[in-house]
């Protein structure tokens, strides 16, 4: 019997993992798929928000706004790359105007500090490559980048230092109510938890009616995106946003905390919640938008393209409540969700006391986490060093991104342990590069194999269904 359940171990269900376990209480974190960060969290913007755009006096602004101001010390804690590059919201007429300064009115309502408005010559000194139809933005100091897969990775592992657990490939098929909480159950498993927190993602709505909720309903929204290479890094400083409409933030330009140019994402509504297929029309839309807020964007050099699906709510806000007995849905959650995790995670511990939970301290609590990789990002002296200590830091195994042999063994070592080659590619950056993992993929298989004592055949790209081998040659 566990204390607390909590379905879901994208960076909400991780970031709840790691606030709950500075208490005394048996965690167990519940995932359907062979990996952490798989849904939202793997595949969005990558953007703390500083908070202007959410509705005053909603969820979403008042944990986006705590959340942000939060965030600093969390990638600090958990040893997690983070950026504080400021954001723009760009206007190109009159009516943006209006939106801009309304969005200032708001942002300033919701606690956001330092806003202001930047009319054109100033913002060009920002930003030299913005488009010059461009008349002013909002420019908004606190708003930051960080990697959401990184800081999920690191928080569920920092969970589990402190005594969490992970249970991966439970799929939940359904909740019933027992004497002492609840009974949660997959096909072929159970898993027994005084509480139960719903951190589910697009599927938290029928995690929600598991147990009597049909209050609300989640809808999959597809957001792609393009990723160019780090060559393109500094064509933007800040992220670059056009003025907003009732299905997002529309196309953003911005750098990555590791060097890259992102743009994106679209933004379509789906019913399929498996629906996570790139487009043409999509790719179509983001270079035409992106060519309008920034000029001389090299789409020739992107690397890669994915998609994500949204948690739309149909109530417009996070949806954070307790439906029924000591249950907790924490759904809807898009963004801001990156920017209000931190956030989001103590304001589900107050819940989680007010239904009536134990929470005593650890005294051991350790919010300490060290760093996956950043070898290359070492001066020579530095480097030299760590390949003293250890002799795998002295073999390259992804050039693209200058990943060593010691940092690879060093994550599948590490909790939460990776099975499989997209599992390293997220905790190392091995196979990010331009070559995506063409020269390297064959040597991490290989220390996968060795490592985890599994057959080298058997190693996936992602889990089941993702086979890279069929057999042996001749």
């Amino acid at each position: 019997m566990y204390d607390v359940a909590v379905i879901g171990a994208g960076v909400v269900g991780g970031m709840i993992a790691r606030e709950l376990s500075r208490y005394d209480l048996k965690i167990c974190i519940i995932e359907k798929e062979n990996d952490v960060a798989m849904g939202a969290t793997k595949a969005n913007s990558a953007i703390v928000h500083a908070g202007f755009d959410a509705k005053e006096g909603s969820l979403k602004a008042k944990l986006n706004v705590k959340g942000s101001e939060m965030m600093t010390e969390v990638a600090k804690e958990l040893g997690v790359k983070y950026k504080n590059n400021g954001s723009i919201v760009i206007a190109f007429n009159d009516e943006d105007r209006k939106t801009v300064e309304g969005l200032l009115e708001r942002g300033q309502k919701n606690g956001v500090k330092d806003l202001r408005i930047l009319e054109k010559d100033e913002l060009k000194k920002l930003e030299p490559n913005i488009s010059d139809n461009v008349v002013c933005a909002l420019y908004a100091p606190t708003g930051a980048i960080i990697c959401p897969y990184e800081l999920t990775v690191a928080a569920i592992g920092n969970a589990m230092d402190n005594g969490a657990e992970l249970v991966r490939n439970f799929e939940v098929k359904a909740i019933e109510k027992t004497a002492d909480g609840y009974c949660v159950a997959s096909d072929d498993d159970k898993i027994e938890a005084k509480f139960v927190i719903n951190a589910a993602g697009v599927y938290s709505d029928e995690i929600a009616k598991m147990v009597g909720d049909d209050s609300f309903t989640i809808t999959p929204r597809r957001g792609e995106y393009i990723l160019l290479d780090k060559e393109c890094g500094t064509l933007v400083n800040t992220t670059v946003f056009r003025t907003p409409s009732k299905m997002g933030k529309g196309i953003l330009v911005s750098p990555t905390v590791d060097g890259n140019l992102l743009t994106g994402p679209t933004s379509v509504d789906l019913e399929d919640k498996e629906d996570n297929t790139t487009t043409p029309e999509g790719f179509a839309s983001i270079i035409k938008e992106a060519n309008e807020n920034v000029d001389g964007i090299p789409f020739n050099k992107t690397i890669t393209s994915f998609c994500g699906l949204r948690a739309t709510g149909s109530t417009g806000d996070f949806i954070i409540n307790s439906p029924a007995e000591n249950f907790i849905n924490v759904a809807g959650v898009e963004s801001p969700g990156l920017s209000a995790s931190p956030a989001i995670a103590e304001y589900v511990r107050d819940i989680l006391k007010d239904l009536g939970a134990e929470l005593n301290k650890k005294e051991n609590f350790n919010p300490y986490r060290e760093p996956m990789h950043g070898f290359r990002e070492m001066s020579i002296e530095e480097k030299n060093e760590v390949i003293r200590k250890d002799s795998a830091y002295g073999r390259i195994i992804c050039r693209c991104e200058t990943v060593t042999e010691g940092e690879i063994l060093k994550a599948i070592r590490t909790n939460p342990q990776p099975f499989d080659l997209d599992g390293v590619k997220r905790r190392t950056r091995a196979q990010m590069g331009r070559c995506q993992g063409g020269f390297c993929s064959p040597y991490i298989m290989e220390l996968l194999s060795e490592e985890l004592e599994i057959p080298f055949e058997t190693i996936t790209k992602n889990g089941c269904g993702s086979a890279l081998l069929v057999g042996k040659t001749k």
